[in-house]
């Protein structure tokens, strides 16, 4: 039923082993953050030039990753760019014991792992037999993918913007979409792999790749995402009063 995930993992695998090797000789664990969105392409355009079938549903969904992957491996590596090793990173590197095979299991395997459970949904319409019709469903994963591109990238765009300002050193960012949620570029990458979801729901058992979104959404909010940024900031009164007036994800108060 979902034949092509081991190949999908032995190409995840002989990657982020390569990746590791250039971090190691880079001395730079952080860019595994550059090459995670550069792994979403591999996998995408590997499978889409396989399928003997091409459809609109799949050419919607390999576009719509390769869009979303593209622009945030562009991003990380702009805002990385002569900065050096991430903080976090750089902390693993000063306070794990056995680093390099800890880096290798803990940083590039497990993002592997991640990587695989993330890109079920266009693994599944680009490896099925059939893509499924387009349809209503098709049309609000669209728009739904759009609605989440759209948070992550402007999100993002304003943040740069604001820190380039010299009058904004050690300020927050509080406008613009910063001011309807803590983290639009993360509520907007879990909305848009909702949407990318949804396209894979017409295809047969795709329904059950909504362990993806769920899994993006749980990582950003709860692990990787939210709580590790937040937690620069406990204790300055600017952040605290930003907290009370301003939702930690979803957009606006329900």
């Amino acid at each position: 039923m979902f034949a092509y995930y081991t190949e999908a993992a032995l190409i995840v695998f002989v990657f982020m082993t390569l990746v590791f090797l250039l971090a190691m000789l880079l001395k730079d664990n952080s860019i595994v953050d550059i090459f995670w969105g550069i792994g979403f392409v591999v996998l995408t355009l590997f499978f889409f030039f396989r399928s003997a079938v091409t459809d609109i549903n799949r050419v919607m969904a390999a576009a719509m990753v390769v869009l979303w992957a593209v622009r945030l491996s562009v991003h990380i590596f702009l805002r990385n760019k002569g900065r050096g090793e991430d903080f976090r990173y750089a902390n693993w590197r000063r306070t794990w014991k056995h680093f390099v095979l800890r880096s290798y299991l803990q940083v590039f395997m497990l993002q592997g792992f991640f990587m695989l459970v993330i890109a079920w949904p266009v693994l599944h319409i680009l490896g099925s037999k059939s893509g499924g019709e387009p349809g209503f469903i098709n049309i609000a994963g669209l728009l739904i993918f759009a609605a989440g591109f759209y948070f992550e990238a402007a999100g993002d765009y304003q943040l740069m913007k604001f820190r380039k300002n010299p009058e904004n050193k050690g300020k927050i960012i509080t406008s613009g979409l910063w001011k309807l949620t803590r983290h639009p570029n993360y509520f907007g990458e879990a909305l848009l792999w909702w949407g990318i979801w949804l396209m894979a729901v017409p295809v047969v058992d795709g329904i059950y790749t909504m362990v993806s979104p769920i899994t993006i959404t749980l990582l950003l909010r709860y692990v990787s995402g939210v709580p590790m940024l937040e937690k620069k900031y406990e204790g300055r009164a600017d952040w605290e009063a930003y907290k009370k007036q301003t939702p930690v994800f979803m957009p606006f108060r329900f």
